[in-house]
């Protein structure tokens, strides 16, 4: 299959690839030219995809630091490659910087990446301005928010948490400052930092448009989870992290001191959304012990409502 792959490829793109490696949904490509990544997926629609492409290049011209995309010898952004079936592809340069580590992850970092979201929503904003009218969804449109269609009838408690989350934040005043096309995404997994702690954001497949409050939760929900090393207080450490990426934020764009005190909602949001992808995706009958172990960590903090974040009495 790869060499079927890399062939398509090189006919499509004017890379001149020699070896390719699959790495989660893309595919590492090497070239005289470099190295690159090659996505092929039908996850979105053609008009979701061209949209998103559309998007990352904007913010990739006006100064964010994302992937660059390279197009194909026809010089389109996105194409159509068959294999068992027809799927579409895109090309990105690699972006520079690595993963982390845990230990790694710092207020100053942290403090960047904040102030690289704001910019983020700032020019997004522009783009929204320049480009009204695309395909990429409302965050309620989305198959992953049906959290009533997947989390079964039997957990009467989670369900009823789960539509009164949905009807707060759905039923929050709306504005150009507070909400708009946003990665939706944005966990640790999908920052790349080198060693001047420049700052890569990747994987915009999960654009949405939201509140952007949205963003920031699920960074400092991932940081927490990704990043604490048992050394403090989690508390604690859950408000300086929340502290240096908001700080950072700020600098760029600015969010209200309302919205800023709906953030442990918006965390809620991303757990409630974590349970409901694991019945979305896992298979419930053949679930594994550690598969169990997580659905029953997150079952018992919903239903008593521990949440990971207490904002009380902070005010940036």
């Amino acid at each position: 299959m790869n060499t079927k792959i890399l062939k398509l490829l090189n006919e499509i793109y004017p890379l001149q690839i020699t070896e390719i490696e699959v790495t989660n949904e893309l595919y590492r490509c090497k070239a005289d030219k470099g190295q690159f990544y090659a996505r092929i997926t039908n996850y979105k629609s053609f008009d979701e995809q061209i949209d998103e492409i559309r998007y990352t290049k904007f913010l990739y011209e006006n100064g964010i630091s994302v992937p660059a995309v390279v197009p194909s010898l026809r010089h389109n952004l996105l194409e159509t490659i068959t294999l068992d079936k027809a799927y579409l592809t895109v090309m990105y340069e690699t972006a520079p910087g690595v993963h982390l580590q845990r230990k790694e992850w710092n207020s100053f970092i942290l403090r960047e990446l904040g102030r690289q979201i704001g910019k983020l929503h700032r020019v997004s904003r522009q783009y929204e301005q320049a480009f009204p009218e695309n395909h990429i969804n409302h965050w309620y449109d989305n198959e992953e928010y049906a959290f009533l269609k997947y989390i079964p009838e039997k957990e009467k408690k989670i369900r009823e948490k789960a539509a009164q989350l949905l009807n707060e934040i759905k039923g929050l005043p709306r504005g150009v400052m507070n909400y708009g096309l946003l990665h939706g995404d944005l966990c640790l997994e999908n920052v790349l930092v080198d060693k001047d702690s420049n700052i890569t954001m990747i994987d915009f497949q999960d654009c949405e448009k939201h509140f952007y409050i949205f963003d920031l939760a699920v960074t400092i929900y991932s940081a927490m989870e990704y990043s604490f090393t048992g050394n403090e207080n989690i508390t604690d450490y859950g408000r300086s992290i929340a502290a240096a990426i908001i700080i950072g934020y700020q600098e760029q764009h600015h969010l209200s001191q309302e919205m800023i005190d709906k953030l442990p909602l918006f965390i809620r949001l991303k757990e409630m959304f974590e349970y409901s992808l694991m019945h979305m995706y896992w298979n419930q009958d053949t679930l594994s012990e550690e598969q169990v172990r997580i659905m029953n960590h997150f079952r018992i903090k919903i239903e008593n409502n521990h949440t990971l974040l207490n904002l009380s009495e902070m005010y940036i």
